[in-house]
């Protein structure tokens, strides 16, 4: 028996051989890939990510300072997970999921090494209500009854990884986390607390075509490149160009239930003004504060960055087990370009071939990984649900032929491309429509002929191609000015402002602009069209250009934009029009 002992802790302790930064060796210690162990006399948290003979290679999730060769290492046996159920919801955690103010509370405003502390509260109670009885049978990922969470319902399911069977007792009332709330015939007990691997995505039963927009209230988005429910898009975008704002007015308005964000190696500044700034906003479907749906995860740019490499997993692991409920959520990344720099970091401590710019040769490998663990599935209890993920990329100057800009944009099907000179001409959002595009158009385009109109994708497409069409005439009135082109050409250009002022300019600060539903969208764009076809048929009576673009009534376009009830002055503006270019024809 004493020998057993010993060969056991053999197995389970090592000692330390190596340190270079976030990376150390340990040798003597038994261990599998991912396995998380404890490393050095402060316990400090890392992860095995390399096996070489009988060096057993880890990334350390705390900062590595005054550690030495020869300190012990000890291997718990398991993989990073996070902990799933209750609780999750208004939480603000690392990337390795420490609440952030329950080690504020411990440790003031630095924290410390080698302190742990579990994602969910386990003393807090919860009011269970069963929604299966004894006697029901029950397999991986069915739920067994709810709690109310905030305003959400908090769906407590049987974890994906047991068999299930028979039930022989479920309770309803007031349990904590740990507490059994159901036994099978079997003997299984299942208390409301799930625990799962990061860097393995949860099963579902069957995956579905993305053949629903996620609907965002910001019309540049939902107008011109729509992103589907489970899809995937990159904003790339320099410094100052509104990344952050375009990313609260997603967290705020788009129609997903639950907002998961990622502040992955963010500046401290930028991530305070998350910290600060997103539990103050309102949620305006609710009236309620948004961090009520919201779940913030922060890891700033001087921690350590093997914390920031696994941040993304802990995220969508997250989003996945609310996507399991039978909810859509909205996953934000920001920046998944601070996330390649940990890895490149990692990598070359490592000592591994580096590819293009430093970054290793797996780097395309590790974003598909991630990205593609969104979509719109069947859960395995039959609800339906989703994980979109919107990744912010910063690439260094603004250069979008950078590695990561490049690989992100192989895998997703959205580009919303942020652009400096847009925003220094104050025009908001600052997306680029030229160097922007969306993929799900086709996929999507039933369903905005069947709720929106069968005319709004020609009206896009129209839209579209006014707007690329300027874009040629620029260079033109740029070396011989706006009067030497054609009449045509002219009008052209008009009706480019108008679209762009109109249609695409948007204020998030005002309340009713804020945001604008679909129906308003085709109404405003409709209307844009409706003067265009005016002013052709108009131009070829004789009107010139001078009093086609001098039409007063179009100058009352742009107010409908802060008008909520806007549809008598739409009338009313339209009516108008339609006068004015009758007197220009009967003159």
């Amino acid at each position: 028996m004493e020998v057993m002992k010993k060969n056991t802790e053999k197995r389970t302790q090592g000692v330390l051989k190596r340190i270079s930064g976030p990376v150390v060796t340990a040798v003597g210690l038994d261990a599998h890939m991912y396995d998380v162990v404890k490393v050095g006399n402060e316990e400090l948290m890392g992860e095995v990510i390399k096996i070489q003979g009988e060096n057993v290679i880890i990334q350390v999730y705390e900062d590595t300072d005054g550690i030495r060769p020869g300190e012990p290492v000890v291997n718990t046996g398991l993989p990073l997970a996070v902990e799933l159920g209750p609780g999750l919801l208004t939480s603000i955690y690392d990337g390795i999921q420490r609440p952030l103010e329950v080690l504020m509370d411990k440790m003031g405003s630095f924290i410390k090494r080698g302190v742990s502390a579990p994602g969910l509260s386990h003393e807090k109670k919860w009011e269970f209500v069963p929604t299966v009885k004894a006697g029901d049978v029950v397999g991986p990922g069915d739920i067994l009854g709810t709690v109310q969470e905030t305003n959400i319902v908090h769906k407590i399911m049987v974890p994906p990884n047991l068999k299930g069977g028979k039930i022989k007792k479920i309770s309803g009332g007031s349990f904590t986390i740990d507490e059994t709330i159901c036994v099978l015939e079997d003997g299984t007990e299942i208390t409301m607390l799930q625990r799962w691997p990061v860097r393995v995505p949860r099963p579902v039963k069957e995956k579905l075509n993305p053949d629903v927009p996620l609907i965002t209230g910001q019309r540049i988005l939902d107008g011109l490149f729509p992103i589907a429910k489970g899809g995937t898009a990159a904003i790339p975008g320099p410094f100052g160009s509104g990344k952050t704002v375009t990313q609260q007015q997603l967290a705020k308005w788009s129609d997903a239930e639950i907002v998961v964000y990622i502040g992955c190696g963010e500046r401290g500044n930028e991530m305070t003004e998350v910290l600060t700034e997103f539990p103050e906003l309102e949620d305006p479907k609710t009236g309620r504060p948004l961090m009520e749906r919201t779940v913030l995860i922060a890891n700033t740019s001087n921690m350590p960055v093997a914390a920031r490499e696994a941040s993304v997993y802990t995220g969508i692991t997250i989003a996945e087990y609310f996507r399991d409920m039978g909810y859509d959520v909205s996953l934000m990344a920001d920046s998944t370009s601070r996330w390649a720099e940990a890895m490149r970091e990692i990598s070359s401590r490592l000592e591994e071939m580096p590819g293009e710019e430093g970054y290793p040769a797996y780097l395309s490998a590790r974003l598909s990984e991630f990205y593609e663990r969104a979509g719109r599935a069947i859960s395995l209890n039959g609800a339906s649900g989703s994980v979109s993920v919107i990744g912010a990329v910063s690439p260094p100057g603004g250069d979008f032929s950078e590695p990561v800009t490049q690989n992100t944009l192989r895998i997703v099907k959205v580009f919303w491309a942020l652009d400096a000179k847009l925003s220094q001409r104050r025009h908001f959002p600052a997306i680029n429509w030229l160097n922007s595009y969306s993929l799900y158009l086709d996929s999507l385009g039933e369903w905005y002929d069947k709720e929106v109109s069968p005319e709004w994708n020609t009206l896009r497409s129209w839209a579209m191609g006014v707007l690329q069409k300027e874009a040629e005439l620029q260079e033109i009135v740029q070396l011989v000015g706006s009067d030497a082109l054609p009449d045509e050409e002219q009008i052209t250009i008009e009706v480019a402002r108008m679209i762009r002022e109109i249609f695409l300019q948007q204020n998030a600060y005002d309340a009713v602009d804020t945001f604008c539903p679909m129906s308003k969208q085709y109404d405003m764009m409709k209307a844009i069209k409706h003067y265009a076809d005016l002013a052709r048929t108009a131009q070829a009576g004789g009107a010139t250009p001078q009093q086609i673009v001098g039409a007063r009534s179009k100058n009352e376009l742009p107010q409908i934009k802060f008008i909520k009830d806007y549809e008598p002055v739409l009338e009313k503006i339209l009516k108008d029009m339609d006068a004015e270019f009758e007197a220009m024809r009967a003159a």
